[in-house]
């Protein structure tokens, strides 16, 4: 019997992994055992059992949202000096300070669950829109003739949390040419400028961007089956358990009741 593991190739090395590589493979079972998993739990022990003060939220979670806020305007505000010193961070702290206490934003739910996957899909298909519509209106600019007709086209968006349609709106701002100009929240109509309608391609083209736009935005954050609506959600609660297809019919039909009431 031969020596060698694989006698027809004499010159095949064993599969498995090399000394290195299990090294740092059981490196981070391990320090995911004593380290990551007792983190977890002395976290959980102190949520339970500490509360933070009403003026800092009243549970750790809160409070350590609140402190990233603090930190976040305090390094605007650094940035935008463009100088890092002392009295700036002090100066800072303080106007964020002032900022959360007096000028408290209203809470934005976060719902849903975010899949990486649908977002670099998401990701690559404005960067492909914004260049292919940078050079549409760079020719129209440019090219004889008469000089484009832009009109603003009501388009329903069937996406239930406000800060999901807020980075909708984001993405459609930035694609050269289209602009939304109005936002109906309750009935989750956008108001857009197209840039170019001409011709009813170019509407229908448009219309069926806005379209993907709306359904990669859903399966990126908030897929029917994975949704759960935040206490502080308060809005659109008739979509909680209507299936994503049934959306607009439902909107045409309470439409047509408020019509004839």
């Amino acid at each position: 019997m031969s020596n060698t593991p694989f006698p027809d190739k004499p010159h095949a090395k064993p599969v498995g992994k090399r000394p290195v590589a299990a090294f740092f493979g059981n490196l981070w079972r391990v320090t995911l055992v004593h380290l990551a998993w007792p983190a977890v739990r002395t976290y959980v022990w102190l949520n339970e059992n500490l509360h933070a003060p009403a003026w800092a939220g009243g549970s750790l979670r809160e409070f350590g949202l609140r402190l990233w806020g603090f930190a976040w305007l305090t390094f605007v505000w650094v940035l935008l000096w463009g100088d890092v010193t002392w009295a700036n961070i002090v100066v800072g702290a303080l106007i964020a300070l002032l900022v959360m206490v007096l000028l408290p934003l209203p809470r934005v739910p976060v719902e849903g669950r975010f899949h990486p996957l649908s977002a670099l899909k998401l990701v690559g298909t404005m960067i492909y829109n914004f260049f292919l519509s940078s050079a549409q209106v760079a020719w129209a600019a440019v090219k004889p003739g008469e000089p484009p007709l832009g009109a603003v086209v009501r388009v329903h968006m069937a996406i239930k949390s406000d800060l999901t349609l807020t980075l909708a709106v984001d993405y459609i701002n930035l694609v050269p040419g289209t602009m939304v100009v109005e936002i109906d929240q309750d009935q989750r109509m956008l108001y857009i400028h197209v840039f170019d309608v001409r011709k009813q391609k170019y509407i229908d083209e448009f219309l069926k961007q806005m379209a993907y736009v709306e359904r990669q935005f859903i399966k990126t954050f908030e897929r029917d089956d994975e949704w759960h609506p935040s206490p502080f959600h308060g809005i659109d609660d008739d979509y909680h358990h209507v299936p994503f297809a049934d959306r607009r019919r439902v909107v045409e039909q309470e439409r047509s009741r408020k019509e004839k009431a």
